[in-house]
C-alpha cells in the first residue's frame, strides 16, 4: 500500500517548472493569483497542512504557529531569510523550519555591483534625461560620477553575498573592507586582500562606499542609525540589497536630502511597500522594488531547494537546509 502523499501549501505563485513538480512529488495547494495570503488563508493553510512553503511576504509569527494543527511538521521557507518566521515558536510546537540558502547569492551580488555604479555613474539621471528628450548632446562637464576603481567598499556583513560581492568589486578595482560579526578565517580574508574592522563605526568613517549585506536580526535592526550615518563621508553613497530594517531609513532620507551622503541605492525598505514618499523624489537616490534575486534561473533554484527539503523529510530525515535558533 503506497504511502499517503504529504499535503504541501504554497503561499504564492511559483515558476511553472516549480510548481509542476510540487505536484507530481505532493498533495500540493498552489496559489491561482500572485498575491499574498491573508491572515485567515494563512491561518487555514496551517490548520490543514501537513507542510507550508511560505515566502518572506507571509509572516509566521508566534500567534499563527499557535493555530497550526497537529499534522503541521514542515514550514519550508521559500527564501533564504527567515526573519518572517518566528523559528523559535515552531521548535517549541516540534515544527522544523528550513530554507534556500545561497540560490540568491550570484544573483544579489550582481544587483549590489549595479546599484553601485548605477549611484555613483548618476545612471538614473542620465536615464531621465533621454525618457523626457531633454538631452542636448555631450558637454565635458556634464552629469559627472564618481570612478569606483580604487575606491574603499565597505561590506556590512561577510557571508555568502558579501564575499560574492567582495569577488566583483576586485575585479572593478576596489579595495575590500568589511565588518563582520565573526572575522573571515586568514585564507579567506587574504583571498579578497580584505581589511577587516572590528569596529563598524571606525569602519563606516573611512568607505567610499558602504554595502549591507547581513540580515536582518534584532541585532541588526537600526545597525546604520542616524548617528551611524552620519560618521559616512559626505561623498559616500550606501547601498542595501538585504533587508531594510537595517537602515533607519527615515534618517537615510533626511541626511540625503540635506547633501550629507552623497547617494544611497536601495532594492529593500524598512516598511516593505510603504516607502517613504521624500526618498521618491530625490535624484541622488536610486530605488528598485527587492528585485536584487529576481532571475528565472535564481526562483527555480530556490523552488528546487524547498522541494529537496520537503522530499527529504518525507524520507524521514533531517532536511539538509534545515534551520536552528542557534543560526540566527
Amino acid at each position: 500500500m503506497s504511502k499517503k502523499r504529504l499535503s504541501v501549501v504554497v503561499t504564492r505563485r511559483l515558476p511553472d517548472a516549480v510548481e509542476t513538480r510540487l505536484s507530481e512529488l505532493f498533495d500540493v495547494t498552489l496559489r491561482t493569483d500572485d498575491v499574498p495570503m491573508t491572515r485567515a488563508e494563512l491561518a487555514e493553510a496551517v490548520k490543514s497542512a501537513d507542510v507550508l512553503v511560505p515566502t518572506i511576504t507571509d509572516t509566521v509569527d508566534a500567534a499563527l504557529i499557535g493555530q497550526a494543527g497537529e499534522q503541521l511538521k514542515l514550514i519550508a521557507n521559500y527564501g533564504a531569510g527567515v526573519d518572517n518566521i518566528d523559528v523559535a515558536t515552531a521548535r517549541q510546537r516540534g515544527i522544523l523550519v528550513s530554507n534556500t540558502p545561497g540560490a540568491l547569492t550570484e544573483d544579489t551580488a550582481d544587483m549590489t555591483m549595479a546599484l553601485i555604479l548605477a549611484v555613483t555613474r548618476r545612471m538614473p539621471e542620465g536615464m531621465s534625461l533621454m525618457q523626457k528628450g531633454d538631452w542636448t548632446g555631450w558637454a565635458p562637464t556634464a552629469l559627472l560620477g564618481g570612478r569606483i576603481s580604487g575606491r574603499r567598499l565597505g561590506i556590512l556583513g561577510m557571508g555568502r553575498i558579501g564575499q560574492a560581492v567582495a569577488t566583483r568589486a576586485r575585479a572593478f578595482g576596489m579595495q575590500i573592507h568589511y565588518h563582520n560579526r565573526r572575522r573571515l578565517h586568514a585564507e579567506t580574508e587574504r583571498s579578497f586582500d580584505a581589511t577587516y574592522w572590528e569596529s563598524l563605526d571606525q569602519m563606516v568613517a573611512r568607505m567610499d562606499v558602504i554595502s549591507i549585506n547581513c540580515p536582518h536580526t534584532p541585532s541588526t535592526f537600526h545597525l546604520m542609525n542616524a548617528r551611524r550615518l552620519k560618521l559616512m563621508k559626505p561623498d559616500a553613497v550606501i547601498v542595501n540589497t538585504s533587508r531594510g530594517e537595517v537602515i533607519d531609513e527615515n534618517a537615510l532620507t533626511r541626511m540625503l536630502r540635506a547633501g550629507e551622503i552623497k547617494g544611497a541605492g536601495l532594492d529593500v525598505y524598512e516598511r516593505g511597500t510603504d516607502i517613504n514618499p521624500r526618498l521618491r523624489e530625490l535624484d541622488n537616490v536610486v530605488l528598485l522594488p527587492h528585485m536584487g534575486s529576481a532571475t528565472l534561473e535564481g526562483r527555480i533554484e530556490m523552488g528546487e531547494k524547498v522541494i529537496i527539503n520537503i522530499k527529504t523529510f518525507d524520507d524521514g530525515h533531517r532536511p539538509p537546509d534545515q534551520v536552528v535558533p542557534s543560526m540566527l
